[in-house]
């Protein structure tokens, strides 16, 4: 095991990883009521980060106060929310370890209970539902548009003020980025619809704008093609995903980070899967996260076999959420805590969030 490639440094986003290990973005819910961070999530993400090298993604930021419709989501608007992120990456930095803010819209996913609560219309690239009992968003204007571009690049500055690595744009499941790629979601018939180039444009123009306010080398996005959570997934996403994955490719961005077909959200799908992550692999040069349904018995096989020839670095979701020293278990061949589904989104509850132990074979090197 030690000859893996999962075990060499990467270079991605301006930092040197040790390992090809990662946390990808989960939405906790353990925010403040007006979305900033916490003291709680400053211990979760430095529980996480205790192995030195390691890349962590947090959950999506929301990018302006209209943005949002998520209960105890943090946010990377206000000064304050800068304050209380830069308690935790100092943490994350103190450990060794490196942290990137992932960032987003809500977009017509936004909880109606919460959107009515906190003033906010929920919109999406055109008017329609995610689902069957979904409300029905209004679609954007060009001018909302733009705005809306402006809003992630104040954010991204926000999040290198906040002390954080780097930033990843959430153009995957569902979420405003995402609806403007898919034609199930975008019916537009303006520059931002009807064709494959206009669907790609809304994230385009938030890609570059990022990029040149805080450097592309810096900036990351994540899709997921074949995903059908939150009323998703095009008949062939492949030249629509390859498109905006060369977009992405000509801005120099730092990487990719792909959600496999066999999960939706936190759920295993039960269905056979054909579909395949390679053809947006064999598009991208440079460093890319694969996330969704990874055990440790398959990632040595995913990087040393699969893609030996790309840099791959695997993100563990759920494991992670489980096994705070997860990257030690994994390279001990140490058994892993389960993990309590039902606590995944507990809001602003410790439990299931800060009381999963490191293993005694962990503590045991702390103690050393």
């Amino acid at each position: 095991m030690a000859e893996s490639r999962l075990w060499k440094p990467l270079k991605i986003a301006g930092v040197e990883v040790k390992h090809r290990i990662g946390m990808p973005g989960l939405s906790r819910f353990r925010g403040t009521d007006d979305h900033a961070a916490t003291p709680m999530m400053k211990e979760y993400y430095s529980q996480r980060s205790q192995i030195p090298g390691t890349l962590i993604v947090t959950e999506a930021n929301i990018i302006s106060p209209g943005a949002g419709g998520y209960p105890n989501a943090p946010g990377l608007w206000r000064e304050d929310q800068v304050e209380a992120w830069k308690t935790v990456t100092d943490e994350v930095h103190r450990n060794g370890s490196f942290i990137i803010a992932q960032m987003f819209h809500v977009g017509r996913a936004a909880v109606p209970e919460i959107a009515a609560k906190e003033g906010i219309e929920i919109v999406s690239s055109s008017a329609i539902p995610h689902g069957p009992d979904a409300p029905v968003p209004r679609e954007l204007t060009v001018a909302e548009i733009k705005q809306i571009v402006k809003d992630f690049q104040t954010a991204a500055k926000n999040a290198i003020r906040a002390g954080f690595d780097g930033v990843e744009l959430h153009a995957a499941n569902g979420y405003l980025l995402d609806s403007f790629i898919q034609d199930v979601s975008n019916t537009r018939t303006d520059e931002y619809g009807g064709s494959i180039e206009n669907r790609s444009r809304f994230a385009y123009e938030v890609m570059k704008a990022v990029g040149d306010a805080i450097g592309p080398q810096r900036v990351g996005m994540r899709f997921s093609p074949w995903s059908t959570f939150q009323g998703m997934r095009m008949e062939d996403p492949i030249p629509q995903f390859s498109h905006v994955i060369s977009k992405a490719k000509e801005l120099g961005l730092a990487y990719i980070h792909l959600i496999e077909p066999r999960v939706a959200n936190s759920d295993d799908l039960e269905h056979p899967i054909v579909e395949s992550l390679d053809f947006a692999i064999n598009l991208w040069d440079g460093p890319i996260l694969l996330a969704g349904g990874y055990k440790p018995n398959n990632v040595h096989k995913t990087i040393d076999e699969m893609y030996p020839d790309k840099d791959i670095m695997v993100m563990f979701g759920r494991s992670f959420v489980a096994n705070p020293d997860l990257v030690f278990r994994i390279k001990h061949s140490l058994q892993l805590n389960p993990y309590d589904r039902s606590t995944f989104y507990a809001v602003k509850n410790p439990k299931g969030y800060l009381d999963y132990p490191f293993s005694p074979e962990f503590e045991a090197t702390t103690k050393a």
